[in-house]
């Protein structure tokens, strides 16, 4: 059997594991196989199907190894990486698939909240389509990186059926999709050197794509809902400070990477981003230039 799309899961002990894979197959309308990387504790139950390859490294390896691995298995023209507590909309990846115009593009299906306990869309939280990059420099946080934030304007003024497949800045990086050629010989997979091993994950995919040429979209025909971490399912940053300072170093190199045009791979300087694509990106006053790179 052919394969359509492979599904990249970098998984690490969430117990919604079994339920997205399973999800995932109800969905899809194409030929599909998923790929998870065990860094941890296998789920359980495991989900055991001739269609689902699983690697379980000896040792933690990190997100970033996972889906670098999980992606070198794939057989299919297209890949999309899913967090491991994820459901899906009827027909997802044929969505995708058939929208998808251009081979440097990357595409992101609208984001809802997910209620993990009825497996269902959050009804009292509001879908997601946009999100853009905050100005680096700002008082009162512990770090200096360009963080993805809902970008609530964009998606308000934006409604009408022309914008049905649009532009967005960044994503959150918990689902997105675009050809294996696309990861393999343009991003070259994800990288470890500097961000470590899951900070700006977005950042860099989104980034890359933006500048070398590409596109980061937003297709509002399909749709994901995924597990709002809240205090429930928080991400536990602050009882794990290694994990911690690993984010925060991550972030901070990766905004002097992408704000100095240390990438060789880039058609356009980080500036034409804000000044020409988004010039109507939040955060970023006129004077950004001379605040940042004036600013000891």
């Amino acid at each position: 059997m052919s394969v359509d799309l492979s599904v990249i899961i970098p998984n690490r002990n969430s117990p919604y594991t079994t339920k997205t894979i399973e999800d995932l197959f109800q969905k899809a309308e194409t030929n599909i196989e998923i790929i998870v990387n065990v860094d941890e504790n296998w789920p359980d139950p495991l989900f055991e199907d001739k269609r689902v390859i699983y690697i379980h490294p000896s040792q933690s390896r990190g997100m970033r190894w996972g889906i670098n691995a999980a992606v070198s298995l794939a057989h299919g023209k297209y890949i999309m990486k899913t967090d491991d507590h994820c459901m899906f909309a009827q027909g997802f990846d044929k969505t995708l698939i058939e929208n998808h115009r251009e081979d440097n593009w990357v595409q992101i299906p609208r984001r809802y909240s997910l209620d993990a306990d009825n497996w269902k869309i959050n009804e009292g939280r509001p879908f997601r389509d946009y999100m853009y990059l905050t100005f680096p420099k700002q008082a009162g946080v512990s770090d200096s990186g360009l963080r993805g934030t809902e970008w609530w304007d964009r998606q308000r003024t934006r409604i009408a059926p022309e914008f049905e497949i649009d532009d967005t800045v960044s994503m959150q990086g918990s689902c997105y999709f675009m050809t294996k050629n696309h990861f393999d010989n343009f991003l070259h997979g994800l990288s470890e050197v500097g961000y470590g091993s899951f900070a700006q994950e977005a950042q860099e995919v989104g980034n890359k794509t933006w500048l070398g040429g590409g596109a980061l979209k937003v297709n509002k025909k399909t749709w994901y809902a995924h597990l709002h971490k809240g205090k429930q399912h928080g991400r536990m940053y602050h009882v794990n400070q290694a994990w911690y300072k690993e984010m925060i170093d991550g972030t901070n190199w990766s905004a002097d990477y992408w704000m100095n045009n240390k990438w060789d791979g880039r058609i356009h300087d980080f500036a034409w981003l804000v000044d020409e694509k988004f010039p109507d990106m939040p955060g970023w006053p006129k004077n950004w230039k001379e605040l940042y790179y004036n600013t000891p």
